[in-house]
C-alpha cells in the first residue's frame, strides 16, 4: 500500500471531526470534545461517580467546565478518589493541604462544601438506600428526552433541579443551587440536552 492509498483510507483527525456535528459548547479542545462525545448526557448510576460529578459541578461555580476537566485527575488524587467516607472525616490539616494544592481550585468554601456534601452523602446512603436512587427519583428513574434546535433554547434550570437543590440543602449540602443541579442533571444523563443536530442526541436517547 502506498502513501496515497493510505491517506485516502485514513483521513486526518480534523477531517473526521468535520463529519460529526456536535453541540457548539464543546468547541475544538480535544479534552472537551472527548467529554462531550463519551460522557456528557450518558445515564450514570454509580454512587461514587455521581458524588464526584456533584462535587466537581460545585467546584465549577464561577469558572468554566473545561477548567475543571483539566484538573479532574488532580482532584481525584487530592480527594482520595472521591471516597465520601474519607472526605467526611477531613480535618484542619487535610484542609490546609488542599488549600496549598495547585492542582485543584483552592477555594476554602468549595473545599468545605466537599466535606459537608460527603457527610450529606453518607446520611442519604443510610436513610435513602443509595445516592443513585435518591437522585434519579427526581426524573422518575428515566432520563428526560429533550429536543432543542439550538443551545440557546435549552434551559439552565428546571423544576426538578429546583426540587433536588432544595432537598440537598435540607440535608446540609452546599454549592448545590438549582443551576448547579441542572448542569449536574445534564452531565449525568438525567436529561438529554444534546441539540437535535448533534450526532450524540440520538445515541444518548438510545441509551435510555
Amino acid at each position: 500500500m502506498d502513501n496515497s492509498e493510505h491517506h485516502h483510507k485514513m483521513p486526518p483527525r480534523a477531517q473526521w471531526d468535520q463529519v460529526a456535528e456536535r453541540c457548539a459548547w464543546c468547541g475544538a479542545d480535544p479534552l472537551y470534545v472527548d467529554y462531550h462525545d463519551h460522557e456528557w448526557g450518558v445515564p450514570l448510576h454509580d454512587d461514587r461517580r455521581l458524588f464526584e460529578m456533584l462535587i466537581l459541578d460545585g467546584a465549577q461555580a464561577g469558572l468554566s467546565w473545561l477548567t475543571i476537566l483539566r484538573k479532574r485527575e488532580q482532584y481525584r488524587a487530592a480527594f482520595d478518589g472521591f471516597d465520601p467516607e474519607r472526605i467526611a472525616r477531613y480535618d484542619a490539616t487535610k484542609i490546609a493541604s488542599l488549600l496549598a494544592n495547585p492542582g485543584i481550585v483552592r477555594n476554602r468554601l468549595k473545599i468545605a462544601a466537599a466535606i459537608r456534601n460527603a457527610q450529606g452523602y453518607l446520611t442519604i446512603q443510610e436513610r435513602q438506600g443509595g445516592f443513585d436512587a435518591f437522585l434519579w427519583r427526581y426524573v422518575e428513574f428515566r432520563p428526560r428526552q429533550n429536543a432543542w434546535p439550538t443551545l440557546a433554547e435549552a434551559p439552565t434550570v428546571s423544576p426538578e433541579a429546583e426540587a433536588m437543590s432544595r432537598d440537598l440543602k435540607r440535608l446540609g449540602f452546599t454549592f448545590v443551587g438549582p443551576i448547579i443541579c441542572y448542569a449536574f442533571m445534564q452531565a449525568v444523563g438525567m436529561v438529554n440536552d444534546h441539540v437535535i443536530t448533534c450526532f450524540r442526541h440520538r445515541e444518548v436517547q438510545d441509551l435510555a
